[in-house]
């Protein structure tokens, strides 16, 4: 696994999410394409929240504390109950934003990580801190991706009652 490379690769996402949110009005950041996907703000309050109490704490204890029970997370839950889609979209950007600098400044100085360390999960697999750290560097990507798809379906709602298909799908 090449760490500092998906380091590197961390940190440009982090402006590239900047970049797939900034300039996003209020009525787009709320928008959702169906009931049952995410807004483009529930979207950014994710991101927030798995930087601070998913991944970087997981993969502390991993590194660290392989003993200890992890703390429980409701990601999809989370949404509902933590009202994402009321928040303010320039505040979850900041707020990931941030956490994701400390994650950085944390992974950059840890010691000697043992990636081979294996600890079993709350899910009833076992994980190596590398699994973690990949799946860390992979999550940025997911939602990448969930963001253009946000943005192509919203152009699509503009668009009606004119069709995009000439554009291309794949």
């Amino acid at each position: 696994m090449d760490v500092e490379k998906l380091i590197e690769q961390m940190e440009l996402n982090a402006g590239r999410i900047k970049a797939l949110v900034e300039g996003v009005g209020e009525e787009q950041a709320h928008w959702k394409p169906a009931p049952e996907t995410w807004s483009i703000l529930e979207v950014m309050h994710h991101l927030w929240d798995e930087e601070r109490e998913d991944f970087r704490v997981r993969l502390n204890l991993i590194l660290h504390a392989a003993g200890q029970e992890w703390p429980p997370i409701n990601p999809q839950g989370w949404v509902t109950e933590r009202r994402y889609n009321e928040g303010s979209l320039s505040k979850a950007l900041e707020g990931y934003l941030a956490e994701r600098a400390a994650s950085l400044d944390w992974l950059r100085n840890l010691k000697a990580p043992d990636w081979e360390v294996v600890v079993p999960t709350p899910w009833n697999f076992d994980i190596k801190a590398g699994d973690m750290m990949a799946a860390w560097a992979a999550h940025d990507l997911l939602h990448m991706r969930q963001l253009v798809e946000l943005h192509r379906a919203y152009n699509v709602s503009l668009s009606a009652p004119y069709d995009t298909q000439y554009a291309g799908d794949w």
